[in-house]
């Protein structure tokens, strides 16, 4: 039997919600010229600000990967009530104000070197984001056959040689998923960044001073950028999982 298409309703409400998401950035980009966005990122604060959040957004996605990667494939394999607790305790930070966030790092880090600092930065752009990394590996390891796997034990291979010339290849697609969105969760942090490290000034930042110093229409050159930014790492990620799939 072939597949058989939804009625209509079903793809009117799939357009009017691509519909909803797609016009805040078409209209960015149909307000500005390309020519405005080179001239606002030529500027000596913009290219600080562009260096400081790339330092702090890879350096916390670096640590997510780290981290996160190994700590996804234990999960996959632990008990039902281990996962569940751990889920619950790293989906914390997702789903606090950014600001409620930053409180509570200055809260952890107030007495420290942290505030104010490249560190700063990074550890708050680490603490919104790198759940991503360990709960896209966890989904990812678990949906593998462990088939392969058990092959691998019964010859007498090791966890960690299973981890790495086994699982990681399989799951790799998915788990490159779970750090690009990540990385680009780290780079457009603005709320925790603000309250630990207003400086040095990390991208984000410098948009809300732009928009605070010289209104909408100036921010809108940076808003251009960090769509730009968005759709290459998202395209990216798209022509890489078409490529292992195909």
């Amino acid at each position: 039997m072939g597949r058989k298409e939804p009625g209509l309703l079903f793809p009117l409400f799939a357009a009017l919600l691509v519909a909803a998401v797609a016009a805040p950035v078409l209209s960015v980009l149909f307000s500005v010229a390309p020519a405005s966005v080179v001239d606002a990122f030529r500027s000596e604060d913009v290219r600080d600000a562009v260096r400081i959040s790339l330092v702090a957004s890879l350096s916390a996605t670096v640590l997510a990967t780290v981290l996160g990667v190994p700590a996804g494939y234990a999960l996959a394999h632990a008990s039902a009530r281990v996962r569940t607790a751990a889920l619950f305790v790293l989906a914390l930070p997702l789903a606090f104000p950014p600001v409620a966030s930053g409180i509570m790092l200055l809260s952890l880090f107030g007495n420290t070197p942290v505030p104010d600092s490249l560190l700063g930065v990074i550890a708050a752009e680490f603490f919104v984001s790198g759940a991503f990394v360990a709960i896209a590996s966890m989904a990812a390891f678990a949906a593998l056959d462990p088939i392969y796997a058990d092959a691998a034990r019964t010859l007498g291979a090791g966890e960690w040689r299973i981890f790495r010339r086994i699982a990681l290849p399989a799951a790799s697609t998915n788990i490159a998923a779970g750090i690009a969105f990540a990385w680009l969760r780290a780079i457009g942090e603005y709320g925790a960044t603000s309250i630990v490290a207003y400086h040095p000034t990390s991208l984000p930042i410098a948009l809300y001073v732009t928009l605070s110093a010289s209104g909408v229409r100036a921010a809108l050159a940076l808003c251009y950028g960090f769509v730009v930014l968005a759709a290459i790492v998202i395209g990216a990620q798209w022509f890489l999982r078409r490529r292992v799939v195909s």
